[in-house]
């Protein structure tokens, strides 16, 4: 820590990681070639980040002294995961900088309070409704109509607390099913393609934008990121246009994603945000092998206080993620020339689990 009070890490010092999964492995290998130490706190025996790190607590988020413990040994505390719980947030905030801000978690924990930050920023989203009831659901159906998406305002992820509600189907079990008291509508939306941009923010404005990437999922998981999207150069600088705004105006220190939804309209195709994961996100890992500098180093430079870099991409990158007994295939993955494998060191795989990843080059073509 600087007198004013900002971050500003020395080689040596330590980073605190929540969350052991393999985002948090990846944040721990790129700070260790930057001589940063790092420390993670998991629930998980099983943490996959464990095996990278010299220290590491496992305990519950919350037992506070674990926490307080936790928080003496680091200089700087990050998450790999938005879901913190707020008192875990606090607890560690008290005593240390924890970047992104929890501020930021407030917002983008909720998909409704989210949703509105989006929109205040006169930024597009699909239509929206708050739901609270099946009385209140019939009312928002009425006003969005169908198909819609109906989601849980909280802890979501890979498809998991949501619905389509279609034509023909009973909102009531829908609901039921749904198990939640707060949810949130979405008009459903007819999207040419998926992308996001990953983009990393300084706690002194500096934002730095990576290629814009095109998903494709299965089973509402992604399978395949392509950079660059197949969209026009105006579409890109549109999109990762946005996704500057929404980090300034969340003050925003460290990396984000910003998913979106490429839609046809009159004036040609434009974009609409779906949802801000902040964090390093799953489809920026091409970066690791695909640009100058990956989204794990720049998110560790960003909450460090050290320069961000401007990533270059090598060339045209496909991120494929191998998910459940895709894992078996590694050895096929390690032949192919242009090939780099991840695996995440996980135990037994597991339908929608995500095992590792890996990452194809192919150099830009000379003009």
């Amino acid at each position: 820590m600087t007198a004013s009070g900002t971050v500003k890490l020395k080689p040596g010092d330590t980073i605190g990681i929540l969350g052991g999964g393999q985002l948090g492995r990846m944040l721990a290998m790129a700070a260790a070639r930057l001589g940063l130490k790092c420390q993670v706190f998991s629930p998980d025996p099983d943490s996959p980040a464990f095996d990278v790190v010299l220290n590491a607590t496992c305990a519950e988020y919350a037992d506070v002294e674990a926490l307080e413990l936790f928080a003496n040994d680091v200089d700087v505390i990050t998450y790999e995961f938005e879901n913190v719980p707020a008192a875990t947030a606090m607890v560690l905030a008290a005593r240390r900088p924890v970047l992104p801000a929890q501020k930021i978690l407030e917002t983008t924990q909720d998909r409704l309070i989210e949703k509105d930050f989006i929109k205040r920023l006169g930024i597009g989203t699909a239509d929206y409704a708050d739901v609270s009831s099946v009385e209140t659901l019939q009312s928002a159906i009425a006003r969005i109509g169908l198909p819609a998406v109906i989601k849980t305002r909280r802890f979501g992820y890979d498809g998991k607390g949501q619905a389509i509600i279609r034509e023909g189907d009973d909102p009531a079990q829908i609901w039921e099913e749904l198990g939640t008291k707060s949810a949130i509508l979405e008009a459903f939306v007819p999207f040419e393609r998926e992308i996001s941009v990953i983009a990393a923010r300084s706690a002194d404005g500096e934002v730095q934008c990576y290629d814009v990437t095109e998903n494709e999922h299965r089973d509402h998981i992604l399978k395949f990121s392509r950079v660059p999207a197949a969209i026009s150069d105006a579409l890109a600088a549109d999109a990762r246009a946005v996704a500057a705004k929404i980090a300034n105006a969340l003050d925003y220190v460290g990396v984000l994603a910003v998913e979106l939804f490429v839609v046809a309209g009159n004036g040609g195709p434009h974009v609409l945000v779906n949802e801000i994961a902040p964090r390093v996100h799953n489809s920026g890992h091409w970066t690791l092998d695909g640009a100058s500098i990956s989204q794990f180093e720049q998110h560790i430079r960003a909450i460090a206080g050290w320069p961000l870099g401007k990533p270059i991409r090598h060339g045209q990158v496909t991120m494929t993620n191998l998910i459940g007994d895709d894992i078996l295939t590694y050895e096929q993955w390690l032949t192919v020339p242009g090939a780099t494998v991840h695996l995440y060191g996980k135990g037994a795989p597991r339908p929608g689990r995500k095992m590792g990843h890996v990452t194809e080059v192919a150099p830009a073509k000379r003009k």
